[in-house]
């Protein structure tokens, strides 16, 4: 028994440490780190409320949440470079054009200063326009800078400064080593007119087959009581446009109307050619010829033409008609911007203030070119330099050439800055 109780105990003693060594020795305390109090946080800083037991945090995971797929979370997962199809442009629309970009460009001194004074005299201020230029004139002595002393000269004119008119000439002269702007007068009063609205040319040659201008003949006929036909343009003609001719003259007086014949002198040698006595061809060419003495009042040259006519053709030539005498009209200058110019002009004179150029379109419509006369004009204000754009802009678009005829300095510097010489030739008058 004691054996076994030995052997028991000493069971015992050899099973204890079997036992125990289930478990592992507990590891050596740490000493504990001083930390700062800790403060309470506000529930909502714990991201709860009160009486919720707060939930954990979310953690932020690469996968998709259930029920959405990963391209519709946003920002959840890089996305991946795939092979995808080039981008169709063909439904897109590129334009051809530059850019409007606004580029400062260089201004030209003397430029800017004519500008300057021609905004400053349409306004009134002639006190500043003379110190302006006076300066210009001390700054600009020869080339380009002309252009200013002109402007000058033509200011003290209008202005009447006759003897500072006389004293600039004297300083124009030595500089510019050449005979100065000669005084005239100005033209005063305020008034803008139209004159003989109905004169227009004769499109092309006066021949039989020219359907198309004997037809814009008769119907300016019907819209003008007098017409004043010009033909200076008319290079060629033959007896049948003549006849053609005649009989819309004789038709129009018929209608108490008439058609005055202007540029005669240009188609007297071609008739000439044709009228030759003894030789009884193109009666209707004499005829014609006849017809151009009588208005112009020419009667010994019509009673030598009358005198052959019934020689070569045997037959009473038409009579004379005292009281069928016109006076000569004016024939078309010619300038070295067109061809020929219309013989009336639409004139403007004095000083033009809010004018709207009603009866511009009317003469216009009846005339090409369309001269506009501007010798007589002492002053334009703004307003209506912009009223002559909008409407001259219309008649440009039309085909029709415009002309501006003998404005002064002053006035055509004018006419650059509001952009009339876009749509317009304008001829200075010269010194």
């Amino acid at each position: 028994m004691c054996y076994k109780e030995n052997s028991s105990r000493k069971r015992l003693h050899f099973s204890l440490p079997m036992v125990f060594s289930f478990f592992k020795k507990q590891p050596p305390e740490k000493k504990m780190v001083a930390r700062p109090a800790a403060s309470p946080r506000s529930m909502d800083d714990k991201g709860g409320t009160p009486g919720v037991p707060p939930e954990d945090k979310p953690r932020v995971s690469a996968a998709a949440p259930v029920g959405l797929a990963r391209a519709d979370v946003p920002f959840a997962t890089p996305v991946a470079r795939t092979d995808t199809q080039p981008l169709d442009l063909s439904e897109f629309l590129f334009s051809e054009t530059a850019p409007d970009f606004q580029v400062e460009a260089e201004v030209d001194p003397i430029d800017a200063e004519a500008e300057e004074a021609a905004m400053l005299y349409a306004n009134g201020q002639d006190g500043a326009v003379r110190l302006l230029l006076e300066n210009a004139t001390r700054a600009y002595r020869s080339g380009p800078g002309e252009r200013l002393w002109l402007m000058l000269f033509d200011l003290f004119r209008l202005t009447g400064q006759k003897a500072a008119f006389e004293a600039l000439g004297l300083e124009y002269a030595e500089s510019f080593e050449k005979s100065p702007p000669g005084w005239r007068e100005a033209v005063g009063g305020t008034q803008v007119q139209a004159k003989v609205p109905g004169t227009v040319f004769f499109k092309g040659d006066l021949t039989g087959d020219n359907d198309a201008g004997f037809e814009a003949v008769r119907q300016a006929v019907e819209r003008n009581p007098l017409l004043r036909l010009d033909l200076s343009r008319v290079r060629k003609l033959d007896a049948a446009g003549c006849e053609r001719l005649l009989a819309l003259m004789q038709q129009a007086r018929r209608g108490r109307r008439e058609i005055e014949l202007l540029g005669r002198d240009y188609i007297t040698a071609l008739l000439d050619n044709r009228v030759v006595p003894g030789r009884p061809e193109d009666r209707a060419c004499w005829l014609l010829k006849l017809e151009f003495c009588q208005l112009r009042g020419q009667l010994d040259a019509f009673e030598d033409v009358a005198i052959n006519y019934a020689v070569t053709f045997e037959i009473s030539p038409p009579s004379w008609e005292a009281g069928r005498v016109t006076e000569p009209g004016p024939e078309p200058l010619v300038a070295a911007v067109a061809d020929a110019w219309a013989p009336e002009a639409y004139v403007v004179k004095g000083d033009v203030k809010a004018s709207r150029f009603g009866d511009l379109l009317a003469y216009a419509a009846a005339n090409d070119p369309v001269l506009i006369d501007c010798s007589a004009v002492t002053r334009m204000d703004f307003l209506s330099a912009g009223a002559l754009l909008n409407l001259l802009t219309t008649v440009k678009r039309q085909g029709r050439q415009v002309i501006f005829r003998h404005p002064n300095y002053l006035l055509a510097e004018l006419f650059r800055v509001v952009g009339l010489k876009a749509v317009a030739e304008v001829v200075l008058a010269r010194n």
